[in-house]
């Protein structure tokens, strides 16, 4: 079984991948931004490291999903291929930030990739207000990301929000993280753990 938690930067996907993965017994996969070599330059040049940083991730990702395909264990993973192209990289085309021409081969990429790969048995998605998801990136005290802009995270919550909602799939859940501390508070935990034990029962 393959579960994915998706959300904005700073929305607590790898804070809840690690929780629910402990309590399950999942096999957790992370998104290695540590080890990312584009993202310092990109938070610096958006425009002209844009292109690199979106085929990296999109690459990371496909692999990532062949990886989890051939496990055995129910794997729960932080961040979807789908968010790369439907969030992030829309996002820094509307934005200016890549150029058309390098969108439109971006988007045909991505098109022949998820044509090849089965989308999540579950999805977890975290909405969280700019605030929210500017504090807790403030907390985690990332240096490349002291630089995001503003106006970059607004654009992504209002792309994620059109983008859960065409999610075509029922098996998601919709966690609002404003209202949630599920890193702090064991109650707030056990809500999303009452939620989603409560769609995995139904669903398989």
């Amino acid at each position: 079984m393959h579960i994915a938690v998706a959300g904005n930067i700073g929305s607590g996907k790898t804070t809840l991948t690690g929780l629910l993965a402990k309590h399950y017994g999942w096999e957790p996969k992370y998104e290695d931004a540590d080890t990312n070599p584009y993202l310092t330059d990109f938070y610096k040049d958006m425009q002209r490291w844009s292109f690199n940083l979106q085929i990296y991730f999109l690459n990371k990702r496909l692999a990532g999903i062949v990886e989890i395909k051939r496990s055995k264990n129910v794997v729960i993973q932080d961040r979807t291929i789908y968010e790369d192209a439907c969030i992030f990289a829309a996002n820094l085309h509307s934005m200016g930030l890549m150029t058309t021409r390098d969108y439109a081969n971006y988007k045909d990429l991505f098109d022949l990739m998820i044509s090849l790969v089965p989308p999540p048995d579950l999805l977890i998605y975290l909405r969280a207000s700019v605030p929210t998801l500017v504090n807790q990136i403030q907390k985690r005290g990332r240096e490349y990301e002291s630089s995001i802009r503003i106006d970059y995270l607004q654009g992504l919550n209002e792309r994620y929000e059109e983008w859960i909602e065409s999610y075509s799939s029922d098996n998601k859940i919709i966690l609002n993280v404003d209202a949630l501390n599920f890193e702090e508070k064991p109650e707030d935990l056990s809500i999303v753990i009452d939620r989603l034990d409560a769609k995995i029962n139904g669903l398989f």
